[in-house]
């Protein structure tokens, strides 16, 4: 379609020699024939940076398209000058839908494949795909090896077992249906062993779950939910790492980022708890839906205009860094729920000292 000449070559076997020949070709491609020249190198990292700057002046004059793929970083592994003038593509793993496409397209038209009868039910080609990692590759190569190691039935007939892929893969399979009742089982228990301060019993339903599958973002963000609804104020910090972790696994992905969840976990598991701050909007929507709207008291409201001032608006309100310890007790709730308390802080971590000041400051209405 696109009616250039294309060449391609592996950075692990070539060499500046041959990269130079094809620069070459190019350049009279360009200059005398008025054709284009891609360029396709693979493992294109593995060239060193001397290697890289020999296709730099190509690319600026537009000689070759160059198209380069790696399994590394490339802002590690490109130099810089090459990588400003591409476009990176990132390449993400395959979803379960073209593996599964890719697996069935194997079975019924590869040559090797159509010689036997293959028999893979469903919940074994989802075992399949969730070990080869979104790699089709890996697929079709252990299913290869599969139906190798599997011994025949009858006319040719080969089965694939959850034990002969459980032997290929070196994997025992986790009781783990990411869909299914088993998901939200452990998700369950693994939150409950953390508001129960169990870090051992967190780090296990953990491991259950990495084992099984699980999306790692989906377990960090329920850890997040987690910081504020179970762990709240008794230690402020609980949520920033919670947030961080989620960041982190996000960056890095698995399997390094089974270390950033279990850190969390267990950090999350050990913390004091205190569910005060859930209690107290939980109360505070059931107020709002359930009783009047109060007026926003005359001392709170804006007054942007001459109007509203002569309305009182703002008018007595206390500034409360004019006041000693930047506090002075004074009305912010409407009327009819002006001794209504909402938070009520434990005694339990960072939240006894907040407790202690709220108690200072407000006296008895605490």
């Amino acid at each position: 379609q696109t009616k250039a000449e294309f060449f391609q070559m592996s950075a692990v076997t070539s060499g500046v020699q041959e990269v130079r020949k094809v620069l070459e070709r190019a350049s009279v491609n360009r200059k005398k024939m008025n054709k284009r020249t891609i360029l396709f190198i693979d493992e294109i990292h593995r060239f060193n940076k001397a290697q890289q700057d020999a296709l730099l002046h190509s690319v600026e004059d537009g000689d070759i398209t160059l198209i380069g793929a790696t399994t590394e970083n490339p802002s590690f592994e490109v130099i810089s000058p090459l990588l400003s003038r591409c476009r990176v593509y990132v390449m993400e793993p395959l979803g379960s839908r073209d593996l599964h496409s890719i697996l069935n397209h194997a079975i019924e038209n590869d040559s090797s494949l159509k010689t036997m009868e293959v028999v893979i039910s469903e919940k074994e080609r989802q075992l399949l795909m969730l070990y080869a990692g979104g790699d089709a590759r890996v697929m079709l190569n252990s299913l290869e090896t599969a139906l190798r190691i599997t011994k025949p039935e009858g006319t040719n007939k080969r089965v694939v077992t959850k034990e002969i892929l459980e032997k290929v893969f070196q994997k025992k399979t986790a009781k783990y249906d990411k869909g299914g009742e088993e998901h939200y089982n452990i998700i369950s228990a693994f939150i409950k062993s953390i508001r129960g301060s169990d870090p051992d019993a967190a780090v296990y339903w953990l491991a259950r779950m990495l084992e099984g599958g699980e999306d790692p973002k989906f377990i960090a963000r329920r850890m997040i939910v987690l910081a504020s609804e179970d762990i709240g104020n008794a230690e402020p910090y609980a949520l920033t790492l919670a947030t961080s972790c989620f960041t982190a696994v996000d960056y890095i992905g698995m399997p390094e980022a089974q270390l950033v969840l279990s850190q969390t976990a267990t950090y999350l598991a050990s913390a004091p708890k205190s569910n005060a701050s859930c209690l107290a909007i939980i109360a505070a929507q059931e107020d709002v839906k359930t009783k009047p709207s109060g007026d926003v008291p005359l001392h709170l409201r804006n007054a942007p205009t001459k109007l509203m001032k002569d309305l009182d608006y703002g008018s007595e309100y206390k500034y409360s860094h004019d006041f000693e310890r930047h506090f002075v007790e004074q009305q912010y709730l409407p009327d009819d729920l002006k001794e209504t308390i909402y938070y009520r802080p434990t005694e339990e971590g960072e939240e006894k000292k907040i407790k202690e000041r709220l108690e200072k400051w407000w006296g008895k209405k605490r």
